[in-house]
């Protein structure tokens, strides 16, 4: 059990020394409140004491300075090892404190701190940092000089559960290392995940504690030792984030996205307006509910009576739309709260995105005072399709469906729109979140959880407001739906400025990888990707089990696809002697079985039906790739006639397994692929890659959920 108290003692007594960091002597001692063993290890005041301490601890030792002022001791000289005699001992007693004070003539030295040499064990960094996204969050890779290099370190939030831990451990490039190489004994995994467990939940009980380093900490056979430890403090590290309750975001979100009245503030008669493109896809979307022009210089907009002031509109609103300039948006915002609107659905750019915070943070707390959420600024507005409503400026969408999405960006939302037009792509909704001063992912993903009309969440984004908010309800909604995201920025800026070499190994994009994918985040490289998950996953029955089989045309193809397996994590069955001999029936004698199938080239349609349906019949076999070639003997319609037919065929009796298939040859297989599409295959032309990576996001998903 943790000692909370004797931690609390040490805290209030830096605190009321105005330190932001601790000294070793209390590091340690925090760190033995929690669990997490360290060196023997003794404060000497003056040299003889050292030499008192070192013959008791048993030599050699390690010197190191004691001083709150002198935070990185090795550039001070402050740290002497490896002192193997009692005069070594003495000297360099002498040595730290006299470099100490050439450092840093006014710092406070209390001491030198003898500790035990530690001389064997695998050295690995186990910190913490307090993250402006997530928060707290622990860190783990192996230590010494290359780890800020290398960067090979992973990072979970904290508190960790030991399975966490231990996944952490797993997670690291180097992990064979610690499995043990070349004769050497495995490190004790489980003394280095009780490491892991103890920090981060230190840093959960003690906020204020902004950096917590490890480093190193040797791991052996038989246990794991924190030799150094640094810890600083600052109080606005325990600062949280507003959260508005479950309860709050679905009770606002509900009216928002199944409004029985919108009004338009701001709308226009005159063609190529904001105003009016909002009003005429809201009139001609088909949305059933009442519309109000909000507009003082028009009596009637659009057939509908307009309203000077949203107050003047008898009845309740649900949203109003704004669509005038940003410096009107205060005054009206007020009108709008009085009124009683859950949401206000911020159109006008001109806030925080041109540097103008002043003014979104007065919406903000206008909103607040109100009670009323605030979707934007700067944004192109939302869709929801079961309402048939749209209330943006741009195209209206009408194709009906289980897929939900978000953009930030206006650009990519209208990627968004033209891919989903294009590919035919059901939606139920697509949303803007823009500057996200109010609304965000996290409230959006609450809505998408519990709305029947979503099966599929797919977000881009730039940056997330609270990532800890939204890693624990992505956590608890790809449970049972998968969530894509495609993070913008994902490539290194560089590590930002931190005194620990945890907060420099904290600076780039592995934080958000590492923690969106233990919340069962799906994360997609690109654009392109984030859609082709978000059209393909939902047509893919979840998988049962992890061997997958390659039956290809052409062996060319065979190879690239199973490279595409490796690369997304699929697992290629190796196939069993039966299964090999029923195969073999099928194929002829140049042919191969194994894994891929390799039916060759100029085989008829029956080969192609017989060894796709063994594929499907064979309860071993728990996803299909299929590699197809164009031929005169088989044609690209034919082949994507008879995969239909015969998935079709199992489907009907019960068994519905994954099948995708890449499909090479002239133009012909463009339109073979979306027959197969529209039927239920996931089919690409000309690539092996992207019927594979839709598989792969779907195997991570099912795998994540706890459904394999």
């Amino acid at each position: 059990m943790a000692d909370r108290a004797a931690v609390e003692k040490i805290l209030d007594q830096a605190a009321a020394e105005g330190r932001s960091s601790l000294t070793a002597p209390e590091g340690r001692a925090v760190c033995e409140a929690y669990g997490i063993p360290t060196p023997a290890e003794r404060l000497a005041a003056t040299a003889d004491e050292a030499v008192a301490h070192a013959r008791d601890i048993g030599l050699p030792v390690v010197l190191k300075i004691v001083s709150p002022d002198i935070l990185h001791k090795t550039e001070a000289g402050g740290v002497l090892v490896g002192l193997k005699d009692t005069d070594a001992v003495k000297a360099g007693f002498e040595t730290i404190v006299e470099n100490a004070k050439a450092y840093n003539a006014d710092a406070r030295i209390l001491g030198v701190q003898v500790q035990q040499m530690l001389t064997e064990g695998q050295e690995v960094i186990i910190g913490s940092v307090t993250d402006p996204t997530f928060g707290k969050i622990v860190a783990f890779g192996l230590g010494g000089v290359l780890v800020e290099v290398l960067k090979d370190v992973t990072f979970r939030l904290a508190p960790t559960t030991t399975e966490e831990a231990l996944s952490m451990i797993d997670g690291i490039q180097a992990a064979e290392i610690l499995r043990g190489v070349r004769g050497s004994d495995p490190v004790d995994r489980a003394a280095l995940a009780a490491v892991i467990t103890g920090l981060g939940q230190l840093v959960a009980d003690f906020p204020q504690l902004s950096e917590v380093d490890l480093n190193p900490v040797l791991a052996t056979p038989s246990g794991a030792t924190a030799v150094d430890v640094r810890i600083l403090v600052d109080a606005d590290a325990a600062n949280e984030p507003f959260r508005f309750t479950q309860e709050e975001i679905l009770a606002s979100m509900n009216r928002i996205m199944k409004p029985a009245s919108v009004a338009v503030i701001g709308a226009s008669a005159e063609a190529g307006k904001i105003g009016n493109s909002v009003m005429k896809n809201l009139v001609n979307g088909g949305y059933a509910g009442e519309i109000h022009p909000i507009n003082p210089k028009a009596a009637e907009i659009l057939d509908r009576k307009a309203y000077a002031s949203i107050t003047d509109v008898p009845g309740d609103v649900d949203v109003a739309v704004f669509a005038i300039p940003a410096k009107f948006v205060p005054a009206a915002l007020e009108e709008v709260g009085r009124k009683g609107v859950a949401g206000a659905i911020l159109i006008p750019s001109g806030f925080g995105e041109t540097g103008n915070i002043e003014l979104q943070d007065e919406v903000v707390a206008i909103a607040r005072k109100h009670g009323v959420r605030i979707l934007g600024p700067n944004i192109y507005g939302y869709y929801y399709t079961p309402e048939s409503l749209s209330a943006t400026f741009c195209t209206p969408y009408d194709v009906k469906g289980g897929v939900a999405l978000s953009s930030q960006s206006g650009g990519i939302g209208m990627a968004i729109l033209g891919f989903s037009r294009s590919a035919k792509m059901g939606v139920s909704s697509i949303v803007g979140v823009g500057n996200k001063a109010d609304i965000d992912e996290d409230d959006l993903l609450t809505f998408f959880e519990q709305d029947d009309n979503t099966q599929l969440v797919a977000m881009h984004l730039e940056d997330l407001k609270d990532g800890r908010s939204f890693a624990e309800t992505a956590k608890r909604v790809s449970k049972r739906k998968p969530v894509v995201v495609l993070k913008a920025g994902r490539t290194s800026q560089g590590a930002k400025a931190a005194s620990s070499h945890t907060g420099a190994l904290a600076g780039d994009d592995k934080v958000y990888d590492d923690i969106l994918r233990q919340s069962g985040v799906i994360r997609a490289p690109g654009l392109n990707d984030m859609l082709e998950y978000a059209r393909g996953i939902p047509l893919l029955p979840t998988p049962k089990g992890e061997n997958v089989v390659i039956i290809t045309g052409a062996g060319g193809s065979g190879v690239l696809l199973s490279d595409a397996c490796v690369d997304n994590g699929l697992d290629l069955m190796e196939i069993p002697p039966d299964l090999d001999t029923a195969f073999r029936k099928f194929i002829p004698p140049f042919g191969a079985a194994g894994n891929p199938v390799d039916i060759t080239g100029g085989e008829p349609p029956s080969t192609y039906r017989n060894t796709i349906a063994l594929g499907l019949e064979d309860d071993r076999i728990h996803a299909l790739i299929l590699g197809y070639w164009h031929t005169i003997v088989t044609p690209p319609m034919v082949f994507a006639e008879l995969v239909s037919e015969v998935v079709g065929e199992y489907r009907a009796k019960g068994i519905h397994k994954p099948v995708v298939a890449s499909l090479s040859g002239d133009v012909e297989v463009e339109e073979a692929s979306d027959y197969l599409y529209d039927h239920g295959v996931v089919a690409y032309p000309y690539t092996t890659e992207k019927p594979v990576a839709v598989l792969g996001a779907k195997y991570r998903w099912a795998r994540a959920a706890g459904l394999l």
